[in-house]
């Protein structure tokens, strides 16, 4: 099994800037991607940004030139920064990796989710 844990949600103001954490532990063979999905009240679960293993990146258009996945050295590691923070950001994060335990298949993880909110 993979556990994700993320950290790094609270509250911030319009144009503020937050940075969210996830590690990724058990017992992993390889980490195909990582990334972070959203999801706000009554809305469903959006893909925010992603990289892939190979350091490919990508971003909802939404959050283009806002949120960002810097290079990690830790491995099986990925954050999120986002700045310039508008209310629609409003949501819950998760983190999702995707791994091989053992010699198994590619298996989409969830972490647990970290609220953020963007309110003055």
């Amino acid at each position: 099994q993979v556990q994700l844990v993320e950290s790094g949600g609270g509250l911030v103001q319009p144009g503020g800037s937050l940075r969210l954490s996830c590690a990724a532990s058990g017992n992993i063979f390889s980490v195909n991607h990582m990334g972070w999905y959203r999801q706000a009240p009554g809305k469903q679960r959006e893909l925010v940004a992603i990289i892939i293993g190979s350091g490919i990146t990508n971003y909802a258009d939404s959050v283009k030139g806002r949120f960002t996945i810097p290079r990690e050295n830790a491995k099986n590691t990925v954050s999120l920064e986002m700045t310039v923070l508008k209310p629609e950001d409003t949501a819950v994060y998760y983190c999702n990796a995707g791994a091989r335990v053992g010699g198994g298949p590619l298996t989409n993880y969830w972490g647990q989710g970290t609220q953020v909110t963007v309110s003055s």
